[in-house]
């Protein structure tokens, strides 16, 4: 026996009410073995008062619910529905999950989300025909489907009471398509070309260009590996940018840093969608628009630094840089704990980059850097006194600069953000110099990780 509840705003229609809720109220309706019993819960209910409310009404013993809602359980008797972000405003699912069934959430690379109940028993290959079925007017399934879960590829003949035990309360499980490998002879050599399916990536297929590209402008990701999971906010950056360059918005290069920082217009032209930062054109390096000269011996301007990895290490910050709610391939979340705008390695040809030797449209003349996508802000933090920081917005970033080592915190690095009810949010950025391979520790300590504008109140805090 199953029961779904699932909640939505609340109906107009004349409905009985099991019980009587004030102020704001969210309707949810209960089904156990094809009965359907609407309920009305108040957002200041806790977890605990709703399960005792679903027991008194369908008699299913409380120690026997499973209630979970957006992948995650409502684990904590005591806090309450708005805690985990459930209101009378929202199109929202929860689901009561009973002592031989699992609640299972699968998440596809180009971002598709299928959420299923199944009972223990059943073996992987049932769970496919579940997936192929839900999602066939949305996802190509056909061909080599395979399931992941924390990593490790599921077989077909596996069951799900072998890999979860009595206490899981969500399972989550990554469905991606595997790569095919093409070879054909090429002279006395052979060319072998890997190609991941990903279809169902909103209708975006990436290849690699050999030939010239049309027009006077190209922007694609770079893929290193060709599996990596590629989320859908940052397929919308890149298309955001693509957009922009079609409808001639050029790139506008900072006048600031010392590096080449170009900002990307959206296609009206209005706003700035990404900053794009070519590795050819960092701080020493050969194409460098600042006048700096290049590099001896390819060590970058901090130590344990090199020229020309400055946009790997932007994208790393991102990566290392996860959500509260844990890994982002689960949660989905394009933020992380401490603020790294999303970033990515993309391949951008424009004549408006720095070509010292001059400029024609072919391979030769695209550049690879990062993408980060541009943050709304208020300025950066050399524009306020360290008394509007919050500690916690401090301390986020000063965990994150601890973690990669970053050797190039400073007030002029951090933007700042402030909401309607005043609160400032800080957005760490500028991330070129982090992990870096050697470190002088005390420097980092006292002057990278604790720069001048916000040292005040750690120790304020701290004494």
């Amino acid at each position: 026996m199953s029961a779904d509840v699932a909640v939505r705003p609340a109906l107009q229609e004349s409905v009985q009410w099991q019980g009587h809720c004030p102020g704001e109220s969210i309707l949810i309706y209960i089904t156990v073995d094809g009965a359907v019993t609407p309920m009305r819960v108040s957002e200041s209910d806790s977890i605990a008062s709703v399960k005792m409310r679903i027991q008194t009404c369908q008699g299913i013993p409380g120690k026997k619910h499973k209630l979970v809602h957006d992948g995650r359980e409502l684990a904590r008797k005591d806090a309450l529905i708005k805690d985990y972000g459930v209101t009378a405003s929202n199109v929202l699912h929860l689901v009561l999950r009973l002592s031989d069934m699992v609640f299972i959430v699968v998440r596809t690379t180009g971002g598709k989300e299928f959420e299923f109940q199944i009972d223990r028993h059943r073996n992987v290959g049932y769970l496919k025909q579940r997936i192929k079925k839900k999602g066939k007017d949305f996802i190509d399934l056909e061909g080599c489907q395979d399931l992941f879960c924390d990593g490790e590829e599921l077989q077909d003949q596996s069951l799900f009471r072998d890999f979860c035990n009595a206490d899981n309360g969500v399972i989550h499980l990554v469905a991606q398509k595997s790569a095919k490998v093409d070879a054909k002879p090429v002279h006395k050599d052979l060319e072998l070309s890997v190609v991941a399916d990903d279809s169902d990536v909103g209708g975006n297929q990436v290849t690699q260009k050999t030939e010239p590209p049309s027009g006077d402008f190209w922007l694609e990701p770079a893929f290193v590996n060709p599996n990596v999971n590629f989320f859908p906010f940052l397929w919308d950056i890149i298309g955001s940018t693509f957009n922009g360059l079609k409808q001639r918005n050029h790139p506008i290069r900072s006048s600031e840093g010392s590096g080449g920082t170009y900002f990307m217009q959206d296609s009206t032209g209005m706003e700035y969608v990404s900053v794009f930062k070519p590795i050819d054109e960092e701080p020493n390096a050969v194409n460098n628009p600042q006048g700096l000269p290049v590099s001896s011996n390819g060590e970058g301007l901090k130590i344990g630094t090199r020229v020309g990895e400055g946009a790997m290490r932007e994208v790393a910050a991102y990566i290392l840089d996860h959500p509260r709610s844990g890994p982002r391939l689960v949660s989905g979340e394009a933020i992380g704990f401490a603020g790294v705008p999303p970033t990515v390695m993309v391949q951008c040809l424009h004549q408006q980059f720095n070509h010292p030797d001059g400029f024609e449209c072919s391979p030769k003349h695209s550049k690879v850097g990062s993408l980060q996508a541009f943050m709304k802000n208020d300025g950066n933090c050399e524009d306020l006194g360290p008394r509007y920081f919050s500690v916690e917005e401090v301390h986020k970033i000063t965990v994150l600069d601890l973690r990669m080592a970053n050797a190039d915190r400073h007030a002029g690095n951090i933007l700042f953000r402030k909401d309607s009810d005043g609160r400032i949010t800080l957005i760490p950025i500028d991330h070129g110099y982090c992990l870096p391979e050697k470190v002088n520790i005390l420097h980092l300590f006292f002057t990278v990780s604790f720069p001048s504008c916000i040292i005040f109140i750690l120790i304020s805090d701290t004494t």
